[in-house]
């Protein structure tokens, strides 16, 4: 297939040569393809480059895509770095900000537009890290994260500390044996996680997490040795300087070497210059208790030994039967106030014992009150009376229907036709069961039947009457 074109040049420019077509046969492209040819053609001539530029138009989009405009004195070029290159990013990228760019050239075919889809990012002069120090320290700073009112006070006498370490690393073997020797009844409790590398700072951040909601410590501490700024990365994120921040417990960072300061510093309650600073500030308050009672011991142990050599000369200026005297006397004392004791606690014990057996007496009678056997008979009184009242009732009721019964048996009686025919009255019927009102309506050799009070007659008609 013939093209109309074909790209010249060396790499890194863009030429073409237009080549005469060798028969008058017109080839007609369609707008895709045209498209697609030149996309093509373009990411494989100009598929590794380097740009340096300024950064204008930024736009985040929902997707996680930065789309913006690289820039000199007399171009620009459009910008896609997708999400995937994005979150690898050390700092966020901002208008007017001077960059070096690493992509290759494409084209969006949609809209038949030159691009450069971005690989990496770093900004020109100040290093990338540096950059994201600078950004997430100013943009905490203004919400207020590094306030000195936010900052709570550590527990002077903590039972157990959380530890978010390296478990192999020195720090943890420094930091445990400065507190064995300071003060050796505080428990240690340490979270092991990363504390270099991509992963670190998530890791630090679902220890303060996991203390938070244990509530088994005081305090957390996050311990780290010194290093660089590349290795000191994980404690300048956003992520867990907000962990720090959101933290229920206070939280002490003791993080490189005294002339390093990280994000996670700026946010924690205390700052320790080292992790074994950190280690002698949480057990200052102890180690300072057991100094004075170490001094006073000391005080105690010389006033004793003072008293005691002052009790040796009086003892030997004192005459020896003096002494038994004045020991004897002293006996005296003792016995008398043996004795004095004993009586109070003979009137003591006496007086406990009365209210025991009031007590006691006053137990039986609420026992006797609440007897079990006595509630029942109670009970059982209660359910014959209550038995007596509903036979009495239902014998009234008996009665009272029967009355009524039999007053309602008279009144039907009474309104009954069979109760005419006890009177004396009789019912005449026809063949066919219809009662006879009128003589006219039976007729001679009619078959009749008279209904009386009991029984009833059957008699033919021979001749009838309408007088």
């Amino acid at each position: 297939m013939d093209a109309p074109f074909k790209p010249s040049g060396p790499a890194g420019q863009l030429g073409f040569t237009f080549v005469e077509p060798k028969t008058t046969h017109r080839r007609i492209w369609r707008v895709s393809e045209l498209a697609s040819e030149l996309r093509s053609e373009v990411e494989r001539v100009f598929s590794d480059l380097w740009i340096e530029g300024e950064i204008s138009d930024l736009r985040p989009a929902a997707s996680g895509h930065i789309y913006f405009t690289l820039k000199d004195e007399t171009a620009q070029l459009s910008v896609v770095l997708f999400r995937r290159q994005a979150t690898l990013l050390r700092f966020r990228p901002e208008d007017g900000m001077h960059v070096l760019l690493r992509g290759k050239l494409s084209v969006y075919e949609q809209r038949g537009q030159m691009q450069i889809v971005a690989e990496h990012l770093e900004p020109m002069g100040a290093g990338s890290l540096q950059l994201a120090f600078e950004q997430v320290k100013r943009r905490l700073q203004r919400e207020g994260l590094f306030d000195q009112e936010r900052k709570r006070p550590l527990p002077s006498f903590p039972r157990c500390v959380g530890i978010v370490t390296s478990p192999s690393g020195a720090v943890i073997r420094d930091f445990v044996n400065i507190v064995s020797r300071r003060h050796g009844a505080l428990q240690l409790l340490v979270y092991a996680a990363l504390v270099q590398g991509e992963y670190a700072a998530g890791e630090v951040a679902a220890g303060i997490a996991w203390f938070n909601q244990a509530r088994e410590v005081d305090v957390i501490v996050l311990a780290r040795g010194g290093g660089s700024l590349e290795d000191l990365a994980p404690f300048n994120s956003e992520l867990l300087a907000r962990a720090i921040a959101a933290s229920h417990l206070p939280v002490v960072s003791a993080i490189g070497h005294e002339t390093d300061f990280t994000i996670a510093d700026f946010v924690a309650d205390l700052r320790a210059p080292t992790p074994s600073a950190a280690a002698e500030l949480i057990t200052a308050a102890q180690h300072q208790v057991e100094e004075r009672l170490e001094q006073l011991s000391q005080r105690l142990y010389r006033a004793t030994r003072y008293a005691l050599m002052r009790a040796r000369e009086r003892f030997a200026g004192i005459s020896a039967p003096a002494a038994f005297a004045r020991m004897r006397d002293n006996l005296s004392l003792r016995q008398q106030r043996i004795d004095e004791l004993g009586f109070r606690m003979e009137s003591a014990w006496r007086a406990q014992w009365q209210g025991a057996a009031q007590r006691l007496q006053h137990l039986a009678s609420s026992v006797l009150r609440y007897d079990v056997s006595h509630r029942l008979l109670l009970a059982r009184e209660r359910l014959d009376t209550f038995t007596t009242r509903l036979q009495r009732a239902q014998i009234t009721s008996v009665s009272a229907g029967r009355s009524r019964l039999e007053s309602l048996e008279k009144q039907l009686l009474s309104l009954s036709p069979l109760g005419v025919l006890n009177r004396g009255y009789a019912l005449v019927y026809d063949e066919s069961g219809a009662l006879l009102r009128n003589a006219t309506d039976a007729k001679p050799r009619q078959l009749i039947s008279t209904r009386l009070a009991h029984g009833s007659i059957q008699s033919r008609i021979i001749k009838t009457s309408s007088e």
